[in-house]
């Protein structure tokens, strides 16, 4: 979501009878208690008597890398548009890209539509850094891929929702002005300006009797500017008169070119406080998800601009926590981000969607190094789902109700290969042995289904990348085909030949784990040096995964067989 450069530090208290966008911390008395989160916001949708298509909207202004923070907006919207068609209504989902907003600084990362991050030096930096100040669908895509640089972190975005399977209608703000579509509330707008002017002046002190709701598009320089000397809306095109002068850009300033000229309401813009009430009015919107920024800066001059000003009903609202990554807030800048491209490739889109269908009051943290407990975690509700395991009443709720609306079809013939075991499993290239080792141990059984086989079978590469990425204690090649080259003393041999006697017997991960120093002690091996005997034997490496649970996931038959150096 765009705030155009306003200042949410100026706002001042809300109207005390404004809607609380907090829909789900602020249960309302008399409401029914839903497993579903995206119930409750239906509900409230629903009692609005909505016409059909009920709109659902989010919007993002597309200044740099749409990292996975950004798939919120998109994904809470999603699952109410879901609960609502489960309900029997046409729904429509739409995107706004706000890229009439101009460029107010340079971002120091970028990516290409691929997903690849890059710095701000590798493309060309010099054409971004002439057009601060221009509309985000006027600057040369800096990747030479895409008509403008907004195009270009827009299709990213609609690239991002399509992965994840959500069928959105992406809306340029640049062409509802250019086509006319914004031109009726911009005039409206203007025509009403000194009331528009008394209600922004309520969150705002910059708003003096000087102030025009509008901001052009300099024909000289391109740049937008704040400046409108006259508004002319008598002839059949309406017009302002306007003075380039410099922008505030956070804590730099950028400069107009002072030229003195004339723009019609298709070439420039209104400033977001009028801009996103506006948005309301033209697509129709029932329901708009945001940020808790949103919430205490925008949402309560929208709704009182919405109301007082365009004389509309504001949509339906509702405030979504923001999540971390790996704890630390989603930044391009310190290049803490990740895409949805990049997580795809490191779990099913079906498990993304379940993160995102917990409860949006709450922040997150979604951790890359611990993705493993995310993806136990959705097998867990999965299984809830399909009544394999016990569960809470609530827990069975939720799944019940959820699921369906997760997956792109129930099917009780699938198969999930535990995270961590697929990711022992990608230890190896060879996919027969990759099979043979699950169904081995008991993964796969026989009568499954070839689909259900090969799904499963797919999380093993999701898994290995995983290990990479975090370079984590999977983060190793099993050496399957021959025994690596070893000198061990006769101690130590006696000792491997011990331990391959207890796992053939059959233990648990942590019990092997124990048995590793117990055996070692009894033989008067020194521990380093047996951990480092194993590692040897299985990944010809001094070091490598926490030995006893390894052991535990790969075939007891070679794990038996290679202890004893016999294969």
């Amino acid at each position: 979501m765009s705030a155009d450069g306003d200042s949410d530090a100026d706002d001042a208290t809300a109207d005390s009878a404004a809607i609380s966008p907090y829909t789900l911390q602020r249960e309302e008395a008399g409401e029914t208690r839903h497993a579903f989160w995206a119930d409750t916001v239906a509900d409230r949708v629903e009692e609005r008597n909505p016409e059909e298509p009920i709109v659902i909207k989010g919007g993002i202004s597309p200044s740099g890398v749409p990292h996975l923070g950004n798939v919120n907006e998109i994904m809470r919207g999603y699952f109410v548009a879901e609960v609502l068609r489960d309900r029997g209504y046409e729904v429509r989902q739409v995107f706004t890209a706000d890229d009439r907003d101009p460029l107010r600084k340079l971002p120091r990362t970028l990516c290409d539509l691929d997903g690849n991050l890059v710095d701000l030096g590798d493309v060309d930096a010099g054409a971004l850094g002439r057009n601060l100040g221009a509309p985000y669908t006027d600057i040369p895509d800096p990747f030479g891929c895409c008509d403008s640089y907004g195009d270009h972190f827009s299709t990213i975005i609609q690239d991002s929702a399509d992965a994840v399977d959500v069928p959105i209608d992406m809306i340029s703000n640049t062409e509802l002005y250019e086509t006319g579509e914004f031109e009726n509330v911009t005039r409206y707008v203007l025509e009403h300006q000194d009331r528009a002017r008394e209600v922004l002046s309520e969150y705002q002190d910059k708003v003096d009797e000087e102030y025009v709701p509008f901001n052009p598009i300099c024909e000289n320089c391109g740049k937008i500017t704040e400046t409108v000397t006259s508004v002319d809306l008598e002839g059949e095109t309406p017009t302002v008169d306007y003075e380039c002068t410099d922008m505030d850009a956070g804590d730099r300033t950028v400069e107009g070119c002072g030229h003195e000229g004339t723009a019609t309401l298709r070439e420039g813009k209104l400033p977001w406080r009028f801009e996103w009430p506006g948005q309301w009015q033209i697509l129709g919107v029932d329901f708009e998800p945001f940020g808790k920024d949103h919430a205490e800066g925008s949402w309560p001059s929208g709704q009182d601009v919405a109301r007082n000003v365009l004389e509309i009903e504001p949509p339906v609202p509702m405030v979504y926590e923001w999540f971390t990554l790996d704890g630390e807030p989603f930044s391009s800048s310190e290049g803490n981000v990740i895409l949805v491209s990049d997580v795809l490739e490191l779990l099913e889109p079906e498990v993304l969607r379940y993160f995102f269908a917990k409860d949006p009051s709450k922040a997150r943290d979604f951790s890359i190094e611990r993705l493993d407990q995310l993806v136990d975690e959705f097998d867990r509700f999965e299984r809830i789902y399909f009544g394999e395991i016990e569960a809470s009443e609530d827990e069975k709720a939720f799944a019940e109700r959820v699921y369906p609306f997760v997956v792109e079809e129930p099917r009780e013939e699938r198969l999930r290969l535990p995270y961590t075991f697929a990711a022992v499993l990608g230890m190896t290239d060879d996919p027969d042995l990759r099979e043979e080792i699950a169904r081995r141990e008991g993964h796969i059984p026989d009568d499954a289904p070839e689909w259900a086989v090969e799904d499963a079978l797919a999380r093993v590469e999701r898994a290995r990348n995983w290990a990479r990425r975090t370079e984590n204690e999977f983060d190793y090649e099993l050496k399957r085909a021959e025994i690596p080259d070893h000198d061990f003393d006769g101690a130590t041999e006696d000792a491997l030949e011990e331990l391959a006697d207890y796992i053939a017997e059959g233990h648990e991960p942590d019990e092997i784990q124990g048995e590793i120093y117990e055996t070692a002690k009894r033989h008067d091996v020194d521990i380093g040096d047996f951990f480092g005997a194993g590692y040897r034997l299985f990944f010809d490496e001094d070091q490598g995964p926490k030995l006893g649970p390894f052991l535990a996931k790969v075939d007891r038959e070679f794990v038996v067989a290679r202890l004893r150096r016999e294969r």
